[in-house]
C-alpha cells in the first residue's frame, strides 16, 4: 500500500490485510448485537430498567426531555455505582422543528473553601488518595438542578411524573442482574473498604461487609424518602431539609460543601460546539467539558482521509486516529479548563489552519513517541489562527429520541465507582469524588491517567475539566444520530468510533457500539486494544510503526440511536454493558 509497502507487493498487501480484517470482523462479530428498530420514539440507557423508565413517559405523551429525565432518575437507583443526583453532568437536545441544539452544564463545582493545593502535604507532595476517598473529594453536586431546569423549560409533563419511576424503583427495589453485579459490586472490591468505612455506605449496600449479590433485591429506602422529597420541591436539594443534612454531615466530617455552596449552585446554559464533518454536523458539548472539542480536533485532522478505499480496522486508518488522539489529548492538558474561569482557545484549536498543521505534523510510517507531542505553544497557536472571526470507567450516558424526532444526549457521574464512598446520612444519597477531575498538581495524573496543568488548577466555584461528550448530529437540517459513553478518559475516542462507524462505514447502531476499539490518550504512551480486536497482522503492522499496544479488558458502554433513510430509530446500547434500547 502506497505509504507503507513497495508497489509491486501492493496486490499480496492488500489481499492479507483484507483476510485479517474480516477475521477480526468476524470474531467481534459474535458480539454484535441486532439495533431495535422502531418508527416512533426510542430510549436507550446503561440498564433496561431505567430505559423503561423514559419509555414509561413517552407512552404517556411526554417528548424526549421528560423521557430523559426520568431515565436519569431512575439510573440514579439502579446504577447508583456510577452515577446519580449526588453527581453531575452535561446535556444536549435537539429540537426538530426549529433545528436549535441547546447545551446545559450541570457538572459538579468545587466548595467555595476549595484551594489550590488542598490536596498537598507540607512539602508540597500529593496526598494519596485525597481527591478520591472520603469527604475532601467532594464537589457541589448539580443533578437534580440540571434536571429541573430542562425539565422546566422544556417538558411536558409535570414533575412528579418523572420522578415517579425512580421513586418506585428505590421504594420496592430491584432485583440485582449478573451484569450489574459485575459491573458494580463485585467488580468493584477495590473500592469496597471505602463503602465499609463510610456507616451509612455500608448499611445500604453490603450484608454483614458483603456485597449483594445477583438474584437478591436491592432496597433503598432512604433514597426513595429523598426523592419524593425532590418530586414535592427540587429546590430542597439545595435550600432544604436534604441541603442541611449534606452540610451537616460535611462539617462533622471535616468536608467543604457548606449551605453557602448549595445555595449558590446554578446549571448554566452554554452554546453547543458544532462543526462539520462529510456531509453531517456534528454536535457536542463546549468547555468545562474536553469532550466536543476533541472530538471536533480529531475529526479535523482525520479531515478527507478516505476511509472507504482502506477499509474498517486498517491499519493505515489506524494509525492515523491513533496520533490523531495524541495530539489531541496533548492540547488538553494544556489549554482545557473552565472557560468561566481561564480562557480556552476554542476556535483556534478547531480551525483549518491549526488541523493542517497538524496533521502535516503527523508520520503516516512512524507512530512519534508521546515525548515529542507537545501542545502546540501559544504564540504558534495564534499565528496560525489570526484571521478567525470573532464570536460571541464509570459515570452513565442515556439517548432518547421522541416521535417527533426531538433528541437529547445526556451523560452524568459521580466520577469513580461509588463516587467518594459517602453517603449522606438518612437521604440514600451517594456523593461524587469529582475534585479528582482538577489537576491536584502540575503534570500530575489523575485517576484516569490525564494530565492537566494551571487551566485545570483547582479554586472556588471552579468546574473541573471533564471529558463527556454527549453528541448530537444532524444532516441537512434533520436528526441523524444521538450517542455517547461513560468511560473516563476513553470517552471522546469511543464516541469518535462509534460515529465513524455509523457514517462512514455504515454500520447500524448495533455493529456501531458492538465494534472493537482503539484509544490513545498522549500519556502514557500506549495504544489500548481490545482483546481479539485486532487481528495478528494489523497488530504487526502497528508495531512495526512503532506503536506500543496494550491489550486490555474490553472498556465503556457506548450507545446509539441513529435515523435511518427512510426515516426509522434504530437504537443499540454496548453489549460490554447491561443496557437497552426500549421503544414505542
Amino acid at each position: 500500500m502506497s505509504q507503507y509497502i513497495v508497489c509491486k507487493y501492493q496486490r499480496i498487501a492488500i489481499a492479507i490485510f483484507s483476510f485479517g480484517i474480516l477475521f477480526s470482523s468476524q470474531v467481534a462479530s459474535a458480539a454484535f448485537i441486532a439495533p431495535l428498530r422502531t418508527k416512533k420514539g426510542m430510549v436507550v440507557s446503561a440498564d433496561p430498567l431505567a430505559s423503561e423508565a423514559g419509555v414509561s413517559m413517552l407512552r404517556k405523551g411526554g417528548n424526549a426531555v421528560d423521557a430523559a429525565v426520568a431515565t436519569a432518575f431512575a439510573i440514579s437507583v439502579v446504577e447508583p455505582f456510577s452515577a446519580g443526583i449526588g453527581g453531575g453532568g452535561f446535556l444536549l437536545m435537539h429540537s426538530e422543528k426549529t433545528g436549535e441544539m441547546k447545551a446545559l452544564d450541570f457538572r459538579e463545582r468545587a466548595p467555595l473553601k476549595a484551594t489550590k493545593n488542598m490536596y498537598l502535604d507540607a512539602q508540597g507532595k500529593v496526598r494519596p488518595n485525597a481527591s478520591v476517598n472520603g469527604y475532601l473529594a467532594v464537589a457541589t453536586p448539580g443533578t437534580v438542578a440540571g434536571l429541573y431546569e430542562v425539565h422546566h423549560r422544556y417538558g411536558k409533563l409535570s414533575w412528579q411524573e418523572v420522578v415517579k419511576p425512580a421513586i418506585a424503583l428505590a421504594a420496592d427495589g430491584f432485583i440485582l442482574s449478573r451484569v450489574v453485579t459485575s459491573r458494580s459490586l463485585s467488580a468493584h472490591n477495590h473500592r469496597k473498604q471505602i463503602i465499609l468505612n463510610n456507616p451509612a455506605a455500608r448499611e445500604i449496600f453490603t450484608r454483614l461487609g458483603e456485597y449483594y449479590q445477583p438474584g437478591e433485591r436491592l432496597i433503598q429506602r432512604d433514597l426513595a424518602r429523598t426523592l419524593k422529597t425532590i418530586a414535592q420541591n427540587p429546590q430542597s436539594f439545595y435550600t432544604g431539609s436534604i441541603a442541611q443534612a449534606i452540610a451537616s454531615d460535611m462539617a462533622k466530617n471535616k468536608g467543604l460543601i457548606t449551605l453557602e455552596d448549595l445555595q449558590a449552585y446554578k446549571p448554566i446554559w452554554r452554546t453547543p460546539l458544532c462543526g462539520n464533518f462529510r456531509q453531517a454536523k456534528i454536535c457536542s458539548m463546549p468547555p468545562p467539558s474536553s469532550g466536543g472539542v476533541h472530538l471536533l480536533q480529531i475529526l479535523n485532522i482525520i479531515g478527507d482521509t478516505n476511509f472507504q478505499i482502506w477499509g474498517w480496522h486498517h491499519p493505515q486508518i489506524l494509525h492515523l486516529m491513533a496520533e490523531a488522539m495524541k495530539i489531541a489529548y496533548a492540547d488538553r492538558s494544556q489549554y482545557l479548563g473552565d472557560p468561566d474561569f481561564v480562557k480556552v482557545p476554542v476556535k483556534q484549536l478547531l480551525s483549518s489552519a491549526y488541523a493542517k498543521k497538524r496533521r502535516q505534523q503527523i508520520n503516516m510510517q512512524v507512530a512519534k513517541p508521546s515525548t515529542e507531542v507537545k501542545p502546540v505553544d501559544k504564540e504558534t497557536l495564534e499565528k496560525l489562527t489570526s484571521n478567525l472571526p470573532h464570536e460571541s470507567p464509570e459515570t452513565s450516558h442515556l439517548s432518547v429520541v421522541d416521535e417527533q424526532r426531538n433528541a437529547v444526549s445526556l451523560t452524568f457521574t459521580i466520577n469513580l465507582s461509588f463516587g467518594a464512598g459517602v453517603v449522606t446520612p438518612g437521604t440514600g444519597i451517594i456523593l461524587n469524588n469529582e475534585m479528582d477531575d482538577f489537576a491536584i498538581a502540575p503534570g500530575v495524573a489523575n485517576a484516569f491517567g490525564l494530565i492537566g496543568n494551571a487551566a485545570n488548577a483547582i479554586a472556588p466555584a471552579k468546574t473541573p475539566l471533564s471529558s463527556m461528550t454527549p453528541t448530537i448530529i444532524t444532516a441537512n437540517g434533520h436528526l441523524r444520530m444521538a450517542t455517547g459513553s461513560p468511560g473516563g478518559s476513553t470517552i471522546i475516542t469511543q464516541v469518535l468510533q462509534v460515529i465513524l462507524n455509523i457514517l462512514e462505514y455504515n454500520m447500524d447502531a448495533g455493529a456501531a457500539v458492538s465494534a472493537p476499539r482503539i484509544h490513545h490518550q498522549w500519556l502514557p504512551d500506549e495504544l489500548r486494544v481490545e482483546p481479539w480486536g485486532l487481528d495478528v497482522l494489523t497488530l504487526q503492522e502497528l508495531r512495526r510503526r512503532g506503536h506500543k499496544i496494550k491489550q486490555t479488558s474490553p472498556w465503556g458502554n457506548a450507545n446509539a440511536i441513529a435515523v435511518t433513510t427512510d426515516g426509522t430509530l434504530e437504537g443499540a446500547a454496548d453489549p460490554r454493558g447491561g443496557g437497552a434500547a426500549q421503544g414505542l
